[in-house]
């Protein structure tokens, strides 16, 4: 696992241009100011949380359901810590490629630590190392590559991930009006393809208190398309492999859901972690989001890592990050549960 990518001192340099598709704002005003259902109209469903009885004592988990895209039910996990009794900072952690959000009793890490955490399911995954249960009934058109890259590539408005980010900010959207949470004490994070949902959310939803961005996926689509050697990144090559004469097409489509565009309208604090010798999130596409990210921000290198990252050694740093961003006393909103 060698270096395959440009050195640390260049990745720290490189900041390149991030091309903003023509109706960029208004695609993403459109896109959540209405969630479009079939009819038109704003789903009025609220979120679900039904208690699940996990056998644990020291937290309780409940089975979430968030109207998502479309109004298009989105699964997930919430977890707080039991005999909480004041609103708490809450962790909305989205999933890498692959993973959906498998079991109850599993990631107790960040309510095991006194905050609320919810675990957004990815529609249509979970096919990896954990299993999901949210569907994705938009396909988009046949012929696209095995995976979920080039799904509905053909335009923005088909795109997957247009429904995966609206349900990510729908997400932070329920945490905010849950009785337990406090509203103004929301953090966002994730690993690789969550890393890259948790940038695109940062720019989408103002006043999140932070960003947790892991070797983060979505970011830099042409250079990562070009030199990545290993999936995701591959199947837009395999694409255009074959559709040769839809390349301006494909990289329009991608340009609006580029978490490294997005994540130049951020203004929360970020801690960001990369791997210099990850070959399926190359570090460049990486620092191409961490270099143009325009709020406060940190990050720890990890120069002889993989796609793996920092793992436990990260999550070390970002306990004790988090609990420097919530420290102090909650926003006082009344009415708990």
């Amino acid at each position: 696992m060698p270096l395959t990518d440009l050195s640390l001192a260049d990745c720290r340099d490189y900041r390149p241009e991030l091309p903003v598709p023509v109706g960029f704002e208004a695609f993403w005003s459109s896109t959540l100011g209405a969630a479009p259902t079939a009819d038109g109209h704003r789903p009025a469903q609220k979120p679900v949380f039904t208690p699940n009885d996990t056998g644990l004592t020291r937290i309780r988990t409940y089975d979430v359901t968030v109207p998502g895209f479309a109004g298009r039910p989105v699964h997930g996990w919430l977890h707080l810590p039991a005999g909480a009794t004041e609103p708490l900072g809450c962790v909305v952690e989205f999933l890498g490629y692959g993973r959906g959000r498998g079991l109850a009793h599993e990631n107790l890490l960040w309510a095991s630590a006194g905050h609320a955490h919810l675990i957004m399911d990815t529609r249509g995954q979970g096919w990896s190392a954990a299993e999901g249960s949210t569907a994705d009934t938009d396909a988009g058109a046949a012929g696209t590559v095995p995976g979920f890259l080039t799904r509905g590539i053909e335009s923005p408005e088909t795109y997957y991930y247009r429904r995966v980010f609206t349900d990510a900010v729908r997400c932070v959207e329920a945490m905010r009006t849950h009785p337990e949470v406090d509203p103004d004490r929301i953090v966002v994070t994730g690993v690789s393809q969550g890393g890259g949902i948790a940038l695109a959310v940062s720019g989408l939803v103002p006043g999140l208190a932070g960003v947790m961005p892991d070797v983060p996926f979505l970011c830099n689509f042409r250079r990562a398309a070009e030199i990545s050697g290993r999936p995701p990144y591959t199947e837009i090559a395999e694409y255009l492999k074959l559709h040769r004469d839809r390349t301006e097409t494909v990289f329009t489509t991608l340009s609006h859901f580029d978490a490294a565009l997005l994540a130049t309208r951020s203004t929360a604090p970020a801690l960001f972690s990369i791997a210099m010798m990850d070959e399926i999130c190359p570090p460049s596409t990486c620092f191409t989001a961490y270099n143009h990210y325009a709020g406060p921000k940190d990050v720890r290198v990890y120069e002889f890592n993989g796609h793996e990252g920092g793992a436990a050694h990260q999550q070390r740093e970002q306990l004790a990050w988090v609990r420097s961003l919530f420290a102090g006393p909650p926003s006082g909103r009344a009415g708990h549960s």
